[in-house]
């Protein structure tokens, strides 16, 4: 796998704890814990996009950072579950695949001064 979709794929799990945090943090730590994440995530969002279209790398990293919170709100927080919710976010999760398989890095031309 491609280097700059790891990058990708760790903001969105970043994404989750963050999230998680906003609603969770209570003192001065689990808030900074929380902004570290937060910067974290987008930074590596960020750096992606210097190789891949900025529109898809939102796409995915938002994409799979709300399945992947909704999921965690079901299994550790006591949220609702409901068959409904669970396909659509596998048919959120279809789309964030077909945009990663048809979309190309974009070609580097060597390092410009």
């Amino acid at each position: 796998m491609k280097r700059n979709w790891m990058k990708v794929f760790l903001a969105a799990f970043l994404e989750i704890f963050w999230v998680i945090g906003l609603t969770h943090s209570y003192d001065i730590w689990t808030w900074t814990g929380t902004i570290i994440l937060i910067i974290v995530s987008n930074y590596l969002m960020i750096t992606a996009t210097n190789t891949l279209p900025a529109g898809t790398v939102y796409a995915v990293f938002v994409g799979l950072g709300t399945a992947g919170t909704v999921l965690a709100g079901i299994i550790f927080f006591e949220e609702s579950f409901s068959w409904i919710k669970i396909g659509l976010i596998a048919t959120l999760l279809l789309g964030v695949i077909g945009l990663k398989i048809v979309t190309p890095e974009k070609s580097t031309k060597g390092v410009e001064s």
